[in-house]
């Protein structure tokens, strides 16, 4: 759920998403006038494939005491280097790298960040 200052970011998020990914939007909802006390236009809820994965997002403007946090993150095993360094470095880009790409294990490369809306992302490369 993006709330407090990325409030209004989910479809933003979702779209980069797809885009990284190669993925597809599958469906979105936004409030009307009025509904659930949320301001038109932001997203009730977005669909979204990556991956073989299907995940949903949503805004909320609502006070709330949580956001995102590293302690959940999305797995993504990448198929060639290529896809690996363009994820990498089109999620990372004004967000933090958590841990630092390396082979790590049975991983040719492992990457920990987490993006510009504090969703945390895990990428490896076996």
């Amino acid at each position: 759920m993006f709330v407090g200052d990325l409030a209004g970011k989910a479809e933003e998020a979702a779209y980069l998403y797809v885009s990284v990914f190669n993925g597809k939007i599958e469906s979105i909802e936004k409030y009307g006038t009025n509904d659930d006390g949320e301001p038109e236009d932001m997203v009730k809820s977005i669909i979204f494939s990556i991956d073989g994965t299907t995940i949903m997002a949503m805004d909320s403007n609502l006070a709330h005491k949580f956001s995102f946090t590293p302690s959940t993150s999305i797995f993504v095993e990448c198929e060639s280097l290529k896809e690996f360094t363009h994820a990498y470095n089109e999620l990372v880009r004004n967000g933090e790298e958590l841990v630092p790409i390396g082979q790590y294990g049975d991983s040719q490369k492992f990457g920990w960040l987490n993006d510009r809306y504090g969703v945390s992302w895990q990428l490896n490369l076996s």
